[in-house]
């Protein structure tokens, strides 16, 4: 690939490419579907008479289960973590909320008072995006632990105001996510004894939890804001907020206390 002119892609040659990439199934099938839009526009400028990738298939399958942290990995690593990182670990576990969306936190949108936090927006390489669907914008519980993690980040921030990052780098805007995963992430799990993780780790284990606290299905797919809710679910989609506060602060007494 990258050697042939348009005209001259196979199919048989794109599908033996894209097995042999060393890329996860979910990102292989990505780099297809882009690859057919780009030979959709070349056949509209008439440059090709049919799309070569058409017929190409691509399975999304996982090749390997998706790491989940021990409670006592958990801890360990953070207590190898400095802040503001450990608060951000912290929020990933105890949330399961995505990287691009801790990233996305503003101080206006924690309510201390009722202890909850919105999901109003995602950070995707330095890129403020709003939330998608309705389900991501729901309110989160947050337990009194989190809240006091996040009230001492406060205090030691130098922006703090409304529409201030929580996480905001030296300039004020949001970090960059890949340099905090391979900078301390990655070698705090190292220093723990716990190896290889990156951000999503945190969201399988939350998920993980959730299952094994026996917590309603309907429950999880709020707490972890999946868009694609079956139609069979529709009539539960409205959780109880009760029995979502009490699943998360299942899982924060889990990860953080022995």
């Amino acid at each position: 690939m990258g050697t042939e002119f348009i005209p001259n892609v196979k199919t048989l040659p794109v599908e033996h490419w894209l097995k042999n990439i060393a890329r996860s199934a979910n990102t292989k099938a990505h780099i297809r579907n882009l690859m057919h839009l780009l030979f959709n526009c070349a056949i509209r400028w008439e440059l090709i008479g049919k799309n070569p990738v058409e017929l190409v298939r691509q399975s999304t399958k996982r090749t390997r289960f998706p790491r989940v942290l021990t409670p006592e990995e958990f801890r360990k690593l953070l207590d190898e973590l400095q802040e503001p990182y450990r608060t951000m670990a912290l929020i990933a576990g105890c949330l399961g909320l995505r990287i691009s969306e801790i990233l996305g936190l503003r101080w206006g949108d924690v309510d201390w008072e009722n202890l909850t936090v919105l999901i109003q927006r995602s950070v995707v390489g330095g890129a403020v995006y709003e939330t998608k669907t309705e389900a991501s914008r729901k309110p989160m519980p947050i337990d009194p632990q989190i809240a006091e993690s996040l009230l001492r980040l406060q205090r030691r921030a130098a922006y703090v105001g409304p529409d201030d990052y929580i996480f905001a780098g030296s300039s004020g805007r949001p970090r960059w996510n890949g340099i905090m995963l391979t900078d301390h992430i990655k070698p705090a799990a190292l220093r723990a004894g716990i190896g290889k993780i990156g951000w999503h780790t945190f969201r399988h284990t939350f998920s993980s939890l959730l299952h094994q606290a026996g917590t309603s299905l309907a429950a999880q797919k709020e707490l972890l804001r999946h868009a694609d809710i079956q139609t069979t679910m529709n009539i539960y989609t409205q959780a109880v907020s009760a029995d979502k506060r009490e699943a998360v602060q299942q899982v924060v007494k889990t990860l953080m206390n022995a």
